[in-house]
């Protein structure tokens, strides 16, 4: 079952709300305790205010209806919204490096490093808890803006925690250079996921194949199977936000009436809609006329045309049915 908008737009709120609560209180604590690696973890939080506003933003823009100038929807402002966080975290891990650098080669005291482990590992918890519902709650409403914020979120837990054992280290050790070398360690860490995000935004733009999502639609259509379905290629998934539009050709029987083609096609897409009912599915299926090279796969009872005895059907799969050709065995 899909959510409204309003519920997307509320979690999204919510992460604003708390990005901003969230960054004041590490701010607050490289106040006290001049450290490096707090710094660095206060400037990525930085980015979680930036993105949970332009995510905001986006999924206003992605629940708006279809219209004459966007057919498909606005879904895929979605995937800007994460090219726009991923390209903030990039810059940000990039900064966070050379500022670490400095650093190291030039340590300075550490104040207060009590403190300052009590305030990181208390927005460690905060982040972590609110992440792990984001990406949870974005996954189910289908919403790669919530998943990637919620994302982003588990690594803000996750620097925040690596900065607290940092300062527990120069507060038991004495050592300078481990606020350093754990701001470094960050900053390569934070580089990476930049650009994982920054990778998986452009992925989605350019309607890269989800394949874990096409080989449900096709494992659905193997399932549902009827004998007059007799192949399926040039299978095709978009995904706009929260929306997917398919596109396959369907081989059958050329001797069928138009009526018994189309109620066949409606067939299919109802049964894909129900298996997807979480989102909106747009689906067009295309028939083709069978030929005689197709006999072999085809095991329609008392086909009054059939040239070949049936041998064995083809078993769709991600590689022959993303193919734009159709199947056979003899001609």
């Amino acid at each position: 079952m899909s959510a409204s908008p309003g519920l997307k737009r509320r979690l999204g709120l919510l992460s604003l709300v708390v990005s901003v609560a969230l960054v004041l209180t590490k701010f607050y604590a490289y106040r006290l305790t001049h450290s490096q690696v707090v710094l660095t973890d206060a400037l990525e939080s930085i980015i979680n205010v930036f993105t949970s506003g332009f995510a905001l933003y986006s999924l206003y823009l992605a629940d708006l209806p279809k219209d004459e100038n966007h057919p498909y929807g606005h879904g895929k402002i979605e995937y800007l919204s994460v090219g726009f966080e991923g390209a903030l975290i990039f810059i940000a891990g990039a900064f966070i490096l050379y500022s670490a650098s400095l650093s190291f080669l030039h340590p300075h005291p550490v104040a207060q490093p009590d403190w300052g482990v009590a305030l990181l590992a208390s927005t460690a918890l905060v982040n972590f808890g609110l992440g792990l519902w984001l990406v949870r709650a974005g996954r189910r409403v289908q919403s790669v803006a919530l998943v990637g914020d919620g994302q982003h979120l588990y690594i803000d837990a996750l620097t925040s925690i690596v900065s607290s054992g940092a300062l527990l280290l120069v507060y038991f050790t004495d050592v300078l250079r481990f606020d350093a070398g754990a701001a470094l360690l960050l900053g390569g860490f934070i580089l990476y996921n930049g650009y994982r995000m920054l990778r998986s935004a452009v992925g989605g733009l350019m309607d890269e194949t989800d394949s874990s999502t096409v080989a449900e639609i096709i494992a659905e259509l193997q399932r549902l199977r009827r004998p007059a379905w007799i192949d399926v290629h040039n299978l095709r998934v978009q995904r706009y936000g929260a929306n997917l539009h398919i596109d396959c050709h369907m081989q059958m029987p050329y001797y069928f009436s138009l009526e018994r083609i189309h109620t066949e096609l409606h067939e299919i897409e109802e049964l894909i809609r129900a298996r997807f009912a979480a989102v909106e599915v747009e689906m067009f299926v295309h028939a083709d006329p069978c030929s005689f090279a197709a006999c072999s796969l085809c095991h329609m009872p008392d086909c009054p045309v059939r040239h070949h005895a049936f041998q064995h059907e083809v078993v769709w799969d991600l590689h022959n049915a993303m193919r734009d050709e159709r199947h056979h065995l003899a001609k």
